[in-house]
């Protein structure tokens, strides 16, 4: 037996029996590690060191210089190296946004998330608390079709929770006409399936379906979004001038005036991945004023625009929004990229409806720390050397994107496609008098080398893509292992709420200060010294399986406590955890 591990801070002034702890085992396995760091006298100087990113999976390890400067003058006060600290570096957490990845990190980012959306339903943290009278809607924007998928379909539902759906499907794809599809399989599928049914979405013939057409709208989305919230602007405005209001006259800083619309259409957007590998958006769209003497205050807009007209603009606009993509040399007429039927337009209600503003932010939240997961992929990028673990023209729903993505995002900046370049000067078209390849030597009778074309195709295939060369589809090698999205998955409009950056500076500020007894003795003002520092990246990760277990659990059972304090304050003030506010 050995001894019990203080494994979480220390909240007063005595020692636990971490640095009492029996000698580890020679393996030096991951507990004899633990047991090794904390019988160091310094263990507690090393646990408060590494508070910061105690729960991240892979923490940053920085080392170099720390400089105390006075902001007034810039007189330098004191000086540091991260030499004299444990482990002689600092442990900043990697911030990364994806649950799957850094779970610690994510639940930071998820609840930054829901702090910048809802500020934007409600106001605070800088947002006037007049946006909670602006009409607002929660819409989702799917992707078309691309071929026939399974799927589960209820008509009547009987269950009390559609999360655990357990009533009876109707047949997946049933027809009277019950031929093979044109490459022999079948088209029909009676079955019914269950909700975990791992073919659902899935294609009923993959050779039918059109895995081009999707990597093309994953990767051109964005363009279809960029040309779907003005078309409902348009209907808005021209709701409020057929009701009188005029355009708004506003002075730009050059001095000049100029006539602006009435109403403008503020945003924040999630991306989702879909069991099917395309991209939907979760949105939350609130309509704003314009304010004549400063045109970037966020006010209401006319009193004659209500919620009803703007589900009746989104509902529009998501069915008139299109977009055609660049000629590409296998589809010379571009791929056509719209909105798919399935459209979802619901207001946001601040009096207990059916969505309301915290359940709107926090589905949002939720799917902002999501990725590939949904599909069954997660790669990191794709290259030449690893791009065939992945794609496979033949292979299974989600190899056959990669190979798309691939395939569509290979150089095409040529003069003229390899297999249109002639090495007979003579113009006939077809067949030619046999001739020799001033290349390879081959005797042929193509007007194209059958031998240099393949190789140079494959030669060209291998080199790496650059968007900056003027080809719109060489974005889609880059982000091959995202299924051609290459976009954020959270974005926002400039005037909806706050950024992350004012939360994160805002959470520094008072880590900095939460040592402080009391409340009403916390400053309210910055300190006029500042720390710089010159640091150098030394690695990623914990130094051994045995920090990682002492860090992480000190921070899970940190997080305990501080779930433990919401269900206090929850009990206290009669509501739920999850009508709480989230911690920013």
């Amino acid at each position: 037996m050995v001894s019990t591990l203080d494994l979480t801070p220390r909240a007063s002034s005595a020692r636990g029996v971490g640095s009492n702890a029996d000698t580890p085992p020679a393996d030096y396995t991951a507990a004899g590690s633990a047991l090794l760091r904390a019988g160091q006298p310094d263990y507690f100087r090393w646990l408060d060191h590494v508070r910061a990113a105690a729960g991240c999976t892979r923490p940053i390890r920085l080392t170099g210089h720390l400089f105390t400067i006075e902001t007034g003058t810039g007189r330098l006060l004191d000086e540091r190296h991260t030499d004299h600290l444990p482990d002689a570096a600092i442990y900043k957490a990697c911030g990364n946004r994806r649950a799957t990845v850094c779970p610690a990190c994510a639940a930071v980012y998820q609840a930054d998330a829901y702090q910048l959306l809802r500020a934007g339903l409600v106001g605070g943290k800088g947002i006037p608390e007049t946006v909670s009278r602006h009409p607002a809607v929660f819409a989702t924007f799917t992707a078309p079709s691309f071929g026939t998928v399974h799927t589960r379909t209820v008509r009547a539902h009987t269950c009390t929770n559609r999360k655990r759906c357990d009533c009876r499907p109707d047949p997946c794809h049933p027809r009277r006409e019950t031929g093979p599809c044109q490459h022999g399989r079948p088209a029909v599928c009676w079955a019914r399936h269950e909700p975990g049914d791992e073919v659902l979405s899935r294609p009923l013939c993959l050779d039918c379906y059109d895995h081009d057409h999707q990597a093309v709208w994953n990767a051109f989305t964005g363009e279809l979004w960029r040309r779907t919230k003005p078309i409902a602007e348009r209907h808005l405005n021209q709701i409020a001038r057929r009701h009188g209001v005029a355009d708004v006259l506003v002075t730009t800083a050059s001095g000049k005036t100029r006539r602006v619309p009435p109403v403008r259409l503020s945003h924040g957007k999630a991306a989702e991945f879909q069991a099917r590998a395309a991209v939907h958006f979760h949105t939350l769209i609130r309509a704003d004023g314009v304010d004549p003497a400063d045109p970037t205050a966020v006010v209401p807009p006319p009193a004659v625009i209500t919620v009803d007209d703007v589900v009746q603009a989104v509902t529009l606009a998501a069915r008139r929004a299109t977009y055609t993509t660049p000629p590409h040399p296998d589809h010379p007429q571009g791929w056509h990229v719209v909105w798919g039927e399935q459209l979802d337009v619901r207001p946001i209600s601040l009096n207990g409806g059916e969505v309301t503003d915290g359940m709107a932010a926090g589905y949002l939240a939720k799917y902002a720390t999501k990725s590939t997961e949904a599909t069954g992929h997660r790669s990191t990028r794709l290259d030449a050397d690893t791009i065939a673990d992945h794609a496979d023209p033949d292979g299974d729903h989600t190899a056959r994107l990669i190979d798309a993505c691939w395939r569509l995002g290979r150089p095409t900046g040529t003069p003229a496609p390899l297999s249109s370049r002639p090495r007979d000067p003579r113009p006939e078209p077809g067949f030619t008098k046999p001739w020799n390849c001033p290349d390879c030597g081959t005797r042929t009778r193509y007007r194209a080398c059958p031998v240099c074309v393949a190789e140079r195709q494959a030669a060209l295939d291998t080199k790496p893509t650059n968007p900056a060369s003027g080809n719109p589809y060489a974005r889609l090698r880059r982000w091959a292992h995202m299924l051609g999205y290459g976009g954020h998955f959270l974005t926002k409009a400039r005037r909806y709420s706050v950024t992350f950056q004012l939360l994160r500076d805002t959470r520094i500020t008072y880590r900095r200060h939460e040592d402080q007894a009391d409340e009403q003795h916390r400053p309210t003002v910055e300190s006029d010294t500042a720390v710089v520092g010159v640091l150098t990246f030394t690695g990623a990760g914990w130094h051994t399986t045995g920090d990682a277990l002492l860090a992480n659990t000190a921070a899970a059972l940190a997080r305990d406590r501080q779930h433990t304090a919401r269900e206090e304050l929850a009990h206290e003030a009669s509501q739920t955890v999850a009508e709480l506010p989230q911690a920013a």
